[in-house]
């Protein structure tokens, strides 16, 4: 299949570029940069030398990207606001588009509106949009979509965990806090004054508090799973690190045991390659998913506060953003699962 990247320049274009590179069933026919119009993409990204032919970057054109017609499937790695502009015309022309954005991960234009400071680029094509964790949407529920909207990487290291409890019953939803601790790569590749190594080399600091823009997606996805408004306290945090995300979350266990929480996990995730369930008291570490596609999960009950204190660890480039959106093309294309990944 041929596959375009729209906004391929930042740090998970550049991640999408790799993966698809190395993909056994997929080929790099379109990928675009304003910034580097005219350039090799192995000039770009030199660690691609030898693997990418003639292969250059074009001008972010969505028009003549829709009218391409050998490119069959276009992932979105661009900015929330401008992401909608080319989707519109590119599933206009019967592109599958994956949207990296948050464009439409929302499914309530108002919701969106209160968080990003804008009204909704386009509530229509957001009505026929999907939100999609690979590990939690059956595929048939989201198949016949001609958008998928990729979760984000906060979001993903606090749904994967939280939602099947909350869908069996385990959980009552109130309560929750949860601290999140990622890499300098998830503010995207820009100048700025807070992310340059000298200013992040051993320092950490909370932002976004109280009301991180990714806070939207977190409710909203609980609250579904829930079958009602689920209301929690985030901090994340940047830490002293290129990639990767550390959470942890700590809900009231009411009469729900550990042992009923693994069990859960366990029937959920027995078949979920990218999943890794450990056992409690074995704390996941970035550094052992840094680069992968996997999330690494445990829980602890704390008898002292009636608590379980849950943790988690990805890659926020990987199944944070770049590995999922490729885990969700396999899986919309019939291709394996883990093609392309590991």
């Amino acid at each position: 299949m041929k596959a375009g990247i729209v906004g391929a320049s930042g740090y998970i274009g550049e991640i999408l570029v790799q993966l698809l590179a190395r993909h056994p069933r997929v080929r790099i026919h379109r990928i675009t940069s304003r910034q580097h119009a005219g350039k090799p993409v192995a000039e770009v990204i030199p660690n691609l030398r030898g693997r990418m032919g003639e292969l250059a970057f074009t001008d972010s054109d969505a028009d003549a990207l829709a009218a391409d017609a050998e490119t069959e499937l276009y992932f979105l790695a661009l900015p929330h606001g401008v992401a909608a502009s080319f989707a519109r015309p590119l599933v206009a022309a019967g592109k599958k588009v994956i949207d990296l954005s948050a464009d439409f991960r929302l499914a309530s234009p108002e919701n969106y509106s209160r968080y990003y400071g804008e009204e909704h680029p386009d509530p229509g094509l957001l009505a026929r949009s999907a939100y999609v964790l690979p590990e939690l949407m059956p595929l048939a529920s989201w198949k016949e979509s001609p958008l998928i909207a990729c979760p984000g990487c906060y979001p993903t290291s606090i749904l994967m965990p939280l939602m099947p409890l909350l869908r069996a019953g385990r959980l009552r939803g109130h309560g929750v806090v949860i601290s999140s601790f990622s890499g300098v790569s998830g503010a995207g590749k820009k100048l700025v004054e807070d992310y340059l190594f000298c200013e992040r080399a051993e320092s950490a600091k909370a932002y976004g508090i109280p009301r991180h823009r990714h806070l939207s997606e977190i409710e909203e996805q609980l609250g579904e799973a829930a079958g009602g408004p689920v209301v929690v306290q985030f901090t994340p945090h940047l830490a002293p690190m290129k990639c990767g995300i550390a959470t942890t979350i700590v809900v009231p266990a009411g009469e729900t045991s550990l042992d009923a929480v693994y069990e859960c996990w366990h029937e959920v995730f027995a078949d979920k390659p990218f999943v890794q369930v450990l056992p409690s008291g074995r704390t996941p570490d970035t550094r052992h998913v840094t680069g992968t596609n996997r999330i690494d999960m445990s829980a602890v009950y704390d008898e002292r506060t009636g608590n379980f204190v849950i943790t988690t660890a990805e890659d926020n480039l990987m199944k944070g953003a770049g590995g999922q959106a490729v885990q969700i093309m396999n899986l919309w294309c019939g291709f394996g699962e883990t093609d392309g990944l590991w």
